[in-house]
């Protein structure tokens, strides 16, 4: 049905986005730029305007680069995701007019794949000829890895610091709490590694979980500490990369920084190292294509910042975060859904001008329904199309689960993948209430034995007497033996092989090539590139970053003949869905929060990580 826009609906979507305008404030159309020091040019063209005798590339990496094209309020352009970030640098390295590069961190961080290929193209970058000139407020175990390998020259602000102090992981179990509440935590788990009720059942890690996770961690500080060694060389280096912090001068002392200063004396030297005064900021913040005002602000809020094509292409689909069924109206929209995915992988399988898939993944798991329907699908597109895997921080579990269903899987040393295995369980607070007074009845329609504690066998209210217990443990081992059959389909290897590498362990990607759960080493860049070389496209065809989440203008008119009070409605709940339960949780644990979202959505198992794992 053709759709059409009369003066009533015309004038709601008008007032809607004079609304967001609103919210957003002048900012959005009058944006902060640089600090002078770094926009002065010598009296030369702008930021952004490149003249022909040559510019210092600027990479602007202080605002992040997410996978994600989800902005929050609005859906961020392509050339803005981490995508973006890597199609600038393949572009710098082989363009002749970039003379030298200019990398601004300011205090921004990026996990262990990230700044593992970051550097690398960088690194490549430097390679071709061109000095690469790197400032930081701060510098954290992974950045220095990042400025090591990719910068010939790294400069630090006066009063940063270096915060180099090795790695480690925190774990918390909660089970000493929980008693003195309590609270009854019932939980089961499928696999001697997957830990995931140890937080709530023990004080303190078991041995098998204590051991897969060092040897994990093991893993990553040997790729760390070689990627740094190998790329600079200073006495005594190795041991102070793990005996930080450090002010700037003993940093400096020590061969992890070269300079000391601020950004307008980087850029200086990024200039004079490249002969030329002009810069042009290929990625993020000044950016040329930032500078639309309110026409920028309206294409932006469509969800049209990335530039479609008809012609032959691989599409980048970013599955970031939890898996569930449904988006948690608490929690908000973000994560990998199973209706927003199926509905982006159809539409991928019917493109004609899709020749091939990349699959960008950093996920920690979560529910295993959602699981199993997007692998089906991955495995029905992939009949079609090649399709590539590429995992980021981690493919873990539930985010393995779809992997799996690639052609092929690559990853870096240290992401963390594999984790197969089941876990899940229910917190009992009935007890809890008790102590204040509070009791409860079970009253089952049915008389035969048992058929109270079946009929509330979700209920917080009661713990699972033993038959119930068992069936739900038959559920888990179903689910487990499920996972290993996927895998071993996915992968075109014997079941028994994935058994060996099962059971909850999680490995880097080091030690998951060793083992077959990954075919080789490479990040986002490499995916695309064996995509196109599998789809046999030239190795300039065109790189489309698909979204899983709606737009605004989409949610408004989202309807075949929308009308003025079908706008304003749609505006009500997307505005009403923005106002999240999950701000009140810290930001590093609501991807591992979301994960367990499937147990207050009727499910009781779950193919997720079974702690919170940011390794820095």
């Amino acid at each position: 049905m053709t759709r059409r826009l009369d003066f009533k609906t015309l004038a709601a979507a008008c007032t809607a986005l004079v609304c967001l305008l609103v919210m957003l404030g002048t900012g959005c159309l009058t944006r902060e730029r640089f600090a002078p020091e770094t926009e002065d040019n010598d009296g030369e063209e702008g930021f952004g305007i490149a003249a022909s005798t040559g510019h210092v590339a600027v990479f602007d990496l202080s605002r992040g680069a997410p996978e994600q094209m989800s902005g929050g309020l609005f859906q961020l352009p392509a050339s803005h995701s981490y995508a973006g970030l890597i199609e600038g640098l393949v572009k710098v390295r082989d363009d002749p007019k970039s003379k030298s590069v200019f990398v601004r961190l300011s205090q921004q961080t990026y996990d262990w794949s990230q700044s593992e290929e970051v550097g690398r193209l960088l690194n490549e970058v430097k390679r071709s000829g061109k000095q690469v000139i790197c400032h930081a407020h701060t510098l954290t175990n992974t950045t220095i890895w990042l400025f090591a390998r990719g910068c010939n020259r790294v400069w630090l602000s006066p009063a940063g610091e270096v915060m180099s102090v090795g790695i480690a992981a925190q774990l918390t179990y909660l089970k000493g709490a929980l008693d003195k509440l309590k609270i009854q935590a019932d939980f089961l788990s499928m696999g001697r590694f997957k830990s995931g009720g140890e937080p709530m059942t023990r004080e303190g890690p078991s041995e098998a979980s204590r051991e897969n996770l060092t040897q994990t961690l093991q893993s990553i500080r040997k790729t760390w500490l070689d990627g740094v060694l190998g790329a600079r060389n200073a006495p005594g280096l190795e041991r102070a990369l793990e005996d930080g912090p450090f002010t700037p001068a003993v940093a400096r002392s020590k061969g992890l920084i070269d300079a000391v200063g601020f950004e307008s004396e980087a850029l200086d030297e990024a200039r004079r190292k490249g002969d030329v005064k002009r810069t042009n900021t290929v990625f993020g913040p000044g950016r040329k294509e930032d500078d639309g005002g309110l026409a920028e602000l309206i294409r932006i809020l469509a969800g049209t910042g990335d530039r479609r094509t008809d012609r032959d292409h691989v599409a980048v689909v970013a599955a970031v975060g939890a898996i569930t069924m449904n988006s948690s109206e608490g929690f908000g929209s973000d994560g990998i859904t199973a209706g927003a995915m199926l509905k982006t992988l159809r539409r991928l399988k019917k493109d004609k001008s899709v020749k091939a898939v990349v699959l960008r993944l950093d996920s920690p798991g979560g529910s295993p329904l959602a699981s199993d329907l997007i692998w089906h699908e991955i495995m029905a597109l992939r009949k079609e199309k090649p399709v590539i895997a590429s995992v980021g921080s981690m493919a873990a579990s539930g985010g393995y689960y779809l992997a799996c269903a690639a052609h092929s899987i690559l990853a870096e040393r240290t992401s963390i993948v594999g984790s197969i295995g089941v876990f899940g369980g229910k917190f009992v607070i009935g007890p809890a209430l008790e102590e204040i007074g509070i009791t409860s009845f079970t009253f089952p329609a049915s008389n035969e034995p048992g058929a109270a504690a079946r009929a509330a066998y979700l209920s917080p209210l009661t713990p699972w007497d033993e038959p119930t217990r068992e069936r739900v443990a038959a559920h888990m081992r179903h689910i487990y033996e499920l996972f290993l059959e996927r895998v071993a389909k996915g992968r075109g290897v014997p079941i028994d092989k994935v058994r060996k590498s099962a059971e909850g362990a999680i490995f880097s990607g080091k030690q998951g090539k060793e083992r077959g759960l990954i075919d080789d080493f490479g990040g986002l860049q490499q995916a695309i590139s064996l995509a196109r070389r599998r789809a046999g496209l030239p190795t300039d065809a065109p790189v489309v970053v698909e979204g899983l989440q709606e737009s605004l203008i989409e949610s408004l008119f989202s309807g075949d003949d929308p009308r003025a009070g079908d706008v304003e409605a749609a505006l009500a709940q997307w505005q009403a869905r923005q106002r999240h339960w999950r701000d009140l949780v810290p930001e590093n644990l609501r991807t591992f929060v979301t994960s367990l979202l499937p147990l207050a959505q009727g499910e009781h198992s779950l193919v997720a990580l079974p702690f919170v794992l940011s390794v820095r």
